[in-house]
């Protein structure tokens, strides 16, 4: 029999039965759905995170103090990152472009008749705008000799210009943070929000002028001019290992610790984003199994209705046999209906979770990513069930005899 002929007649049998054949594939349709949203929410989450993190900045090392180990007393006796780490990093660690340090502050910021409380201070130094991947509207960024001289300028976020000074150019104009008077030597261009951090809402100064003018409590003031962060640009990603254990070595002999008693932590990007893609991939995998059991339950609906459909067409199958049907016609023309209703459930799951996924994505704010692969596997999964629980119903009816099939009533 010619697979058209099979296709047609099997297509046939379902449209019979319009509403039972559509209530056989929910459970298909709603597996498949499942699947597509599965995937595009899991897609959609990793490549929101890769974002986030490489939005910091390409080829970064992230070198995290850890202040916890020995408390208080540790950091007397030199526990932790200090300031002068990074400008040994940046001098005597080959293959790095840019070394920075962050240091932040929240003060009320005054600029006429203009006052916004609450405003965050960043206190960097002059290789920020390279590590972190940040261009100048107008103006400049602070210089090493400013750094070093502690000299009371300000750069500011492209919003938090427009908040302070409006159309009026702010690069020249003085502002007062807190009880200190900075110049506004620069502004910078838009940036947008970066894993939760708004760079256009930012005040950033020298680092040695938040050690000096806006540290925020007696604890922090005793540390001094500890951080708790590092950032190291790498030149080339093929080297960033390389760059760790330079770092690891340099930091080893200048707090005079052990690799096993290390007072920071060094990571890298790649490490973050290897972190959350596991927990997503942990998240995935449950979802993926309520996917599942989605489909076994379209599976079992449909091998149900198969075993119901050989009963009621017990007669028409022993006049099939008789008229000269093999018993491989019989049992592939079953086979063809059960597969057939696995595949139009699937192209209907298919519609369902790309419509629900966009759904998600637009109601709930999450991103979602709808992959080709996809699709592809949603089909392939419809199809295998409709060819796993529809052989034993197929099967069946191939092995009907003829004479006891042509009595049946």
């Amino acid at each position: 029999m010619k697979l058209r002929e099979v296709a047609r007649i099997a297509w046939e049998a379902i449209s019979k039965n319009k509403v039972r054949s559509l209530l056989t594939m929910l459970g298909i349709i709603i597996g498949v759905a499942a699947v597509i949203m599965v995937v595009s929410i899991s897609a959609g989450t990793e490549a929101t995170i890769s974002d986030q993190i490489t939005g910091l900045g390409s080829n970064l090392i992230f070198v995290t103090a850890n202040f916890g180990r020995g408390g208080p007393e540790g950091l007397r006796s030199g526990g932790g990152l200090v300031f002068s780490d990074a400008d040994a990093i940046a001098r005597q660690v080959t293959g790095v472009t840019g070394v920075t340090v962050e240091q932040g502050a929240s003060e009320t910021v005054k600029a006429g008749s203009v006052t916004l409380t609450g405003v965050e201070i960043l206190g960097t130094t002059v290789d920020f705008p390279t590590v972190r991947d940040i261009k100048l509207a107008s103006g400049s960024y602070f210089d090493q000799n400013m750094v070093d001289h502690k000299e009371k300028v300000a750069v500011l976020g492209s919003s938090l210009a427009g908040s302070l000074f409006g159309s009026t150019d702010a690069v020249g104009q003085y502002l007062t943070a807190g009880n200190t008077r900075l110049a506004v030597i620069g502004v910078l261009a838009p940036r947008g929000s970066v894993g939760g951090t708004d760079f256009d809402s930012r005040l950033y100064t020298p680092i040695t002028v938040v050690f000096q003018r806006f540290t925020p409590s007696q604890f922090a003031r005793f540390l001094g001019d500890r951080v708790r962060l590092i950032y190291v640009k790498v030149a080339n990603s093929r080297d960033i290992s390389g760059v760790v254990t330079q770092i690891e070595l340099l930091l080893d002999r200048r707090h005079k610790v052990t690799a096993d008693a290390r007072d920071y932590t060094i990571t890298t990007q790649q490490d973050i984003i290897s972190t959350q893609e596991s927990t997503t991939a942990a998240f995935r995998s449950l979802l993926a199994w309520v996917a599942g059991v989605s489909l076994l339950v379209g599976g079992i609906g449909i091998m149900n209705i198969m075993l119901v459909s050989v009963t009621e067409r017990t007669r028409e199958i022993g006049i099939r046999q008789s008229v000269g049907a093999t018993t491989d016609d019989i049992r592939t023309q079953f086979l063809a209906e059960s597969v057939l209703l696995s595949i139009a459930g699937g192209i209907f799951g298919l519609l369902v979770g790309v419509l629900g996924s966009w759904l998600f994505g637009a109601l709930s704010g999450m991103r979602t990513v709808i992959l080709p692969s996809s699709f592809l596997l949603a089909f392939f999964s419809a199809t295998l069930v409709g060819v796993f629980f529809g052989y034993d119903p197929a099967n069946r009816a191939a092995q009907l005899d003829p004479i006891e099939a042509l009595r049946y009533e």
